[in-house]
């Protein structure tokens, strides 16, 4: 297989020397026909005759033209019909000067298009045929005349055919090799997802815990001189959130392990069954928040519960660096419908009361969250004062790649 392999690409490296090869190999069937009387007194003889001196130098030639068959399909045929045109009405005896117009015949119908093949078969059938019956020296009913007929129709059904397969299997190939571009694509495509999907998550985790232990240091630093039992307090709500914020990183970075490595996450993604946890982190680290749910025997999915969390995580944490030292905020988880609705509001006591929209990636990241799951955000300062943020999700996720259990979205 592999001598066969490397003679098919020499083949096609070379194709100049196959088509010579051909043309040779044409040539003597033609040389060696033009010796053979079909008119013997016992049918075909092989009694040597002379053939006729231009017959000779036609089949050369027709031979020679073979070799630019491929360059030029159309004036190769030209060239050796007109040889062949010559034969039939002066050849005497007749030699097979026809084979060479049948070979550039199905060179042209297996290198062109089928229109072609029509015109140029019909052609040189027509020509070569009517010319052997009306101007040739044998009868218009003898054999050779109606064989050349059969042998033209035969080369351009036969060039027709392998020009016809060889587009079909360009066919197969390309759709095989667009269906392979089309998977790398989308493996691609989910490899960048799932790369935004972690970035969100390590975002929230790392903004939330990040400014609690911020808060709580500070409260210890303040305090440390005089009520050193309360800075003892914060620094353990500091020791908190720090092995919390490990905790979740762990958990996160988790999912970028291949799924035979030892240790793999096991534990559930955060949602709304966690949101009193959530809540009490802030309060310890002196943010007032009131929480407020309708939501009772709501059963979220995943991915919508997980949305919802870090939806409120996010919202609670830039109240907590933006909006001052004695902000408070309302928390309001609400099922309507089919949706269920997060609102955030704060009392925007601080100076800088609104996050900074391209600064920063928090409310992009909510932004990227809900529309994921082909839910709505609105954000915006709040009349008065304060900044508020609104969140509707449909309870039924209609995203385009189903989440399971425990991995973000």
């Amino acid at each position: 297989m592999n001598t066969l392999d490397r003679a098919r690409r020499h083949v096609k490296a070379h194709p100049m020397a196959l088509d010579a090869a051909l043309a040779a190999g044409v040539l003597s069937c033609m040389v060696a026909g033009s010796f053979v009387d079909p008119h013997g007194d016992r049918g075909v003889s092989w009694v040597l005759r002379t053939p006729d001196p231009l017959s000779l130098v036609l089949i050369a030639l027709g031979s020679a033209a073979l070799v630019f068959r491929r360059r030029a399909p159309l004036t190769v045929l030209a060239l050796t019909g007109t040889f062949s045109l010559v034969e039939a009405v002066t050849g005497d005896p007749r030699a097979p000067v026809a084979m060479s117009a049948v070979i550039a015949l199905y060179t042209v119908a297996a290198a062109t298009d089928r229109p072609t093949t029509w015109r140029a078969g019909l052609l040189t059938m027509t020509v070569l045929t009517g010319a052997s019956m009306l101007a040739g020296p044998l009868p218009w009913y003898a054999q050779e005349n109606l064989a050349i007929l059969a042998w033209t129709g035969i080369g351009a059904t036969a060039g027709d055919a392998v020009r016809s397969r060889r587009a079909f299997i360009h066919a197969i190939r390309e759709r095989a090799e667009r269906a392979e571009r089309t998977r790398e694509e989308e493996a691609r495509r989910r490899v960048a997802e799932e790369r935004l999907r972690i970035a969100r998550d390590l975002h929230d985790v790392v903004a939330h815990h990040i400014a609690l232990v911020n808060v709580q240091a500070g409260v210890a630093a303040h305090v440390m001189d005089k009520r050193p039992d309360q800075a003892k307090e914060a620094l353990s709500h500091v020791r908190e959130a720090s092995r919390s914020a490990l905790n979740e990183l762990r958990a996160t970075v988790g999912l970028l392990r291949q799924s035979g490595d030892p240790e793999a996450p096991t534990e559930p993604a955060p949602g709304l069954d966690r949101l009193d946890e959530l809540v009490g982190t802030f309060r310890s680290a002196g943010l007032h928040v009131e929480v407020a749910r309708a939501d009772a025997g709501t059963t979220l999915p995943a991915a919508v519960g997980l949305a919802a969390y870090r939806v409120i995580q996010e919202a609670l944490t830039n109240v907590q660096k933006h909006a001052g030292t004695e902000a408070k905020a309302e928390v309001s988880v609400v099922r309507v419908g089919p949706n269920i609705e997060i609102t955030v509001l704060d009392n925007g006591s601080g100076e800088d009361e609104v996050p900074p929209a391209d600064g920063g990636h928090g409310l992009l990241g909510m932004r990227e969250r809900v529309t994921a799951l082909r839910g709505t955000l609105t954000t915006g300062p709040r009349y008065g004062g304060g900044f508020r943020v609104h969140a509707i999700l449909p309870i039924k996720a209609r995203t385009a790649v189903t989440a399971k259990p425990g991995e973000p979205v």
